[in-house]
């Protein structure tokens, strides 16, 4: 049977105090919406529909980009209106559909899959989890087989009913005609004023349909309605994150320190120094060492590479096999062949380094003019001699040099010496005199 999911994104988010939506704040790198909608992919959901507020245009520009439909709720009514509100979107679809919230990023591909496995025929599946501290969740009270017997809100529910720690996570499956024909039925008569999702099992169970309850772990369950729990959830994202890294081989000397994205690759015998950070796009080879204080973003390094300390590697920045990348060197959108070295003070941007080429310490690819970047292209063997600036585009050959303290503006040629600095000249005496002179008027005043 066909999966789609309803995401419902059109909370107001006010405890967030931000301009931005808050399901487009990021955990790991990403989007908390866009967890959300990759969790559900990987559980094999084909059709998406996001519920956003009228003003949420972000939102659903975002969801766009990620291959979601979104649909708008005119009116703030509760969570059942809000599901309803994507019946348009799914009126010709004949399979199951989810619901799920949009502030969810630690929810997995393997709690959305169980969800599905778990709903009988004919029935719903609900997602629930043991809360340490229940707090004011909507409670979930269960038949002696195990069964869904009801949902209350926290407002809603007795005292007896609170004392029970089983609390609902908000997703749940059905079939989607079914669902759309119980949202229906909704009506707002409860303490909020609101039309409840919640009481669709009660619609369900009097049309006698049965809800099965599906258990996750308490940290799965975490929705993000402040700054506190959207820290809280970046710092359970990123253990889950370098647990797996650990777990595929990875060595960190020092775990707590390193922050991955959601989609860093590290492969086995890597080894990672302390306080590294990975941005989004980044693809670490086998062998290779990134060492302490530095920066990835949009970056691979190829085996045996080594990469820092105090290095930054931008977009577009290719590290070949056994190449050095040290400490303050800077490179963007550059490929750095197998062998070739920078170990001090560099900039690198749109280049390309040749193999086994050395480039000296405080050299810069001068690229861009105020309105356009230019290429610097640096050939196999090349020695670039110390504070040389590279003015785009040229090229230096295979094999050539040049001098420390140089300004290249033309070609070089393979095997060529350039130097381009001013002759130095000396005046004998000259800084005692100085000095005398500096002092003497010093004295006057």
């Amino acid at each position: 049977m066909d999966k789609a999911a309803i995401i419902l994104a059109a909370g107001a988010g006010t405890r967030m105090k931000s301009a931005t939506p808050k399901v487009l704040h990021q955990v790991a790198g990403l989007p908390i919406l866009g967890h959300v909608i990759q969790g559900l992919r990987g559980a094999g959901v084909g059709h998406m529909v996001v519920v956003t507020a009228p003003d949420a245009e972000s939102v659903r520009a975002y969801a766009a980009s990620c291959g979601a439909m979104s649909v708008v709720q005119e009116k703030q009514l509760g969570t059942g209106h809000a599901a309803a509100a994507a019946g348009a979107a799914l009126k010709n679809f004949a399979g199951e559909v989810l619901v799920a919230y949009g502030d969810m990023p630690l929810l997995t591909g393997q709690a959305f899959e169980g969800a599905f496995s778990a709903r009988p025929k004919g029935g719903l599946a609900l997602v629930a989890f043991h809360a340490a501290d229940p707090g004011h969740y909507g409670r979930v009270l269960l038949e002696p087989d195990g069964m869904l017997d009801h949902i209350v809100e926290f407002k809603d529910a007795t005292s007896a009913e609170r004392k029970t720690d089983l609390c609902n996570a908000g997703l749940m499956v059905a079939e989607a005609e079914k669902f759309f024909a119980w949202a229906a039925k909704l009506d707002n008569s409860n303490a909020q004023g609101e039309y409840y999702l919640t009481d669709i099992p009660k619609l369900a169970k009097t049309d006698g349909a049965r809800c099965a309850v599906v258990l996750i772990k308490e940290s799965e369950a975490l929705g993000v309605n402040s700054r506190i729990e959207l820290a809280e959830a970046e710092r359970q994202m990123q253990a889950r994150l370098r647990d797996h890294a650990l777990r595929g081989g990875v060595t960190m000397t020092a775990p707590e320190t390193v922050f991955l994205s959601h989609d860093t690759r590290l492969d086995a015998d890597v080894e990672i120094e302390p306080f590294v950070v990975f941005g989004p796009g980044v693809h670490v080879k086998n062998g290779a060492r990134i060492r302490s204080h530095s920066h990835l973003e949009g970056a691979t390094v190829a085996a045996k590479a080594i990469v820092g300390p105090f290095a930054r590697l931008r977009p577009g920045a290719a590290i070949g096999e056994g190449a050095h990348i040290g400490n303050f060197v800077e490179v963007k959108n550059t490929t750095i062949e197998k062998g070739a070295k920078a170990n001090h003070l560099t900039y690198l941007g749109d280049a390309h380094v040749g193999e086994a080429a050395n480039i000296g310490a405080g050299t810069i690819t001068c690229n861009y003019d105020g309105f356009a970047k230019f290429r610097t292209e640096i050939g196999a063997g090349a020695f670039i001699g110390s504070d040389t600036a590279l003015v785009a585009p040229v090229k230096v050959g295979a094999g050539a040099i040049t001098g420390a303290g140089s300004v290249i503006t033309k070609d070089v040629g393979p095997d060529a010496l350039a130097v381009a600095r001013s002759t130095q000249v000396e005046k004998p005496g000259w800084a005692k005199r100085f000095r005398d002179l500096r002092r003497k008027k010093k004295d006057k005043n």
